[in-house]
C-alpha cells in the first residue's frame, strides 16, 4: 500500500487543487492513484479545486469528500485561510466500491437505503465509509438551521447492508456559519448527497472515538416534551429558562453553536461512576427564535430520554485524544501488525481557537503518528459517525480515528 497525502492553502482553487494532488502524488512515489479522499474548506471554490485535482489524478480515479472546516496531516493543522487537502492510496490488497446518493434532505432514510443498494457485499468487506452534507437548510432572519439527521441515514444504510462491516463517517461542513455544504461524488461534485465508499481485502481495521465532556453535577433530567431536533422541556419545566441559570444569562441564546454545555445521553448503568466512552452527547446548536425550546444536532433525543447537562473538559479532551491514540497504535503492534494509514475525523468544535485552549487536541494525534512513521490524514467535520456499543452512530463533540493496518 502507498499512501500519498496532499495540502493547499490557496485561494486560486483550480491552483490548490493542482498543487495538492501533485504534492500527494510525490510524497507517497505514488504512480497510480486507485482512490482518492479531498476536503476544502467552504470558502474555496470547490468545483475549480476538484477540476484542479483531476487535472493530477486523471478523471477516471474516484474522488470523494468534499467541504471541511479545516485540515490535518503530518506537516499541517490549519482551519484558517483556504485548507484543503488529498489522501491518495495505490493498493494492489484494498479493492473499493464507490456509491453516492441524491435527494438526502428529502428523505435521509431513503437516501440510506438507495446508497447502499449499490453496494455489492463481499466476505473480504473491511471498512464502509460515508460522508454527508450536514445542511438541510441554512439559517434565514426568520428561522435557524435545520440539517441532515445521520440517524435516520445510518438506519437506512444498515437496513440494506445489514451486519458485518464497521461503518465510519462525517457530516460535511464547510465553515462555522453552516453555510451550504458541497460534496466530491468519485467523478462529480454536487451538494444535498451521500457518497462514501466500502473498502475491502487484505487489510484489518482499529479505531477509537476521542471524547472530551463530563457531567455537569451528575443530575438526570427526563425529557418531557420534545418534537424532532427540539427539546422543550425537562422535568415538566421549560428547558431554556433552566440553561439561563446555568449560565447565569441570557447570552448563550444568541450564540451558534452553544459554547460549553451538551447534552448527554448515558448508555451504562446509572450511579455506577463515570464512563466516557458511553456518553453520546449532542451540540446544541441553539435557542429556538422565541426561546421556547433548544435544538440539536440530531432528532434523537425523544421523550422519555433521561439526559445529564454536560460540560466540555479541555483536559479531558487533550488526554483522551493523547491516550486513545497512542492506545491503539500500541495495540496493533501487539498484534504483530504494522500501522499503515491514519483517518481523523475530528469534530470542528475540538480546534484551539473554537475551545480555547494553548493545544490543539489533534496535534497529540499527528505527533504519535509522526513517531510511528505511519502516514495520516485529518479534517474537521460537523458531525463523526462510528461504531459505538452495538450500532454505528452519530456522535457530537469527539474525535473518530481509523487505523488501516496489514493483515
Amino acid at each position: 500500500m502507498k499512501i500519498g497525502i496532499g495540502f493547499g492553502d490557496n485561494f486560486d482553487a483550480r491552483a490548490s487543487g493542482r498543487t495538492v494532488a501533485e504534492e500527494a502524488l510525490t510524497n507517497g512515489s505514488i504512480d497510480r492513484s486507485d482512490f482518492v479522499m479531498a476536503f476544502c474548506s467552504g470558502g474555496l471554490a470547490h468545483t475549480e479545486f476538484f477540476e484542479g485535482l483531476q487535472t493530477v489524478f486523471g478523471r477516471r480515479v474516484p474522488i470523494i469528500g468534499g467541504s471541511a472546516i479545516g485540515i490535518i496531516t503530518p506537516d499541517t493543522l490549519s482551519y484558517t485561510g483556504h485548507p484543503a487537502g488529498a489522501v491518495a492510496i495505490q493498493s494492489d490488497e484494498i479493492r473499493c466500491q464507490i456509491a453516492a446518493a441524491d435527494r438526502l434532505s428529502e428523505d435521509e432514510k431513503d437516501a440510506g437505503r438507495r446508497f447502499a443498494q449499490q453496494i455489492e457485499r463481499t466476505s473480504e468487506d473491511r471498512l464502509f465509509l460515508f460522508f454527508y452534507d450536514s445542511i438541510k437548510q441554512p439559517a434565514t432572519q426568520r428561522s435557524a438551521t435545520v440539517l441532515n439527521a445521520s440517524s435516520p441515514l445510518i438506519d437506512g444504510i444498515t437496513e440494506v447492508l445489514e451486519t458485518g462491516v464497521p461503518i465510519f463517517g462525517a457530516g460535511l461542513m464547510g465553515d462555522y456559519a453552516m453555510n451550504p455544504a458541497v460534496q466530491f461524488c468519485g467523478t462529480s461534485v454536487a451538494s444535498e448527497m451521500v457518497v462514501g465508499a466500502l473498502l475491502s481485502g487484505g487489510f484489518r481495521v482499529y479505531h477509537r472515538i476521542m471524547h472530551d465532556c463530563s457531567p455537569l453535577d451528575g443530575i438526570y433530567h427526563s425529557v418531557t416534551k420534545a418534537a424532532g431536533a427540539c427539546i422543550y422541556e425537562l422535568d415538566g419545566r421549560p428547558i431554556v429558562p433552566m440553561i439561563d441559570d446555568l449560565y447565569g444569562d441570557r447570552d448563550w441564546r444568541r450564540k451558534t453553536p452553544v459554547d460549553l454545555l451538551t447534552i448527554g445521553i448515558y448508555h451504562g448503568k446509572k450511579y455506577t461512576g463515570f464512563e466516557e466512552g458511553r456518553y453520546v452527547n449532542r451540540l446544541i446548536i441553539g435557542a429556538l427564535p422565541e426561546g421556547e425550546g433548544i435544538y440539536l444536532f440530531e432528532p434523537d433525543v425523544e421523550e422519555g430520554t433521561e439526559i445529564q447537562f454536560m460540560l466540555r473538559d479541555t483536559d479531558k479532551m487533550i488526554s483522551s485524544a493523547r491516550g486513545n491514540t497512542n492506545e491503539v497504535l500500541e495495540q496493533i503492534l501487539a498484534d504483530g501488525r504494522k500501522a499503515q494509514f491514519g483517518f481523523y475525523i475530528d469534530c470542528a468544535g475540538r480546534t484551539a481557537s473554537y475551545s480555547n485552549t494553548l493545544i490543539e487536541e489533534a496535534s497529540e494525534v499527528q505527533q504519535a503518528f509522526n513517531r510511528h512513521r505511519c502516514p495520516f490524514f485529518g479534517f474537521y467535520s460537523g458531525v463523526e459517525v462510528a461504531p459505538f456499543i452495538n450500532n454505528s452512530r452519530g456522535l457530537d463533540w469527539t474525535g473518530v480515528l481509523i487505523v488501516l493496518a496489514e493483515e
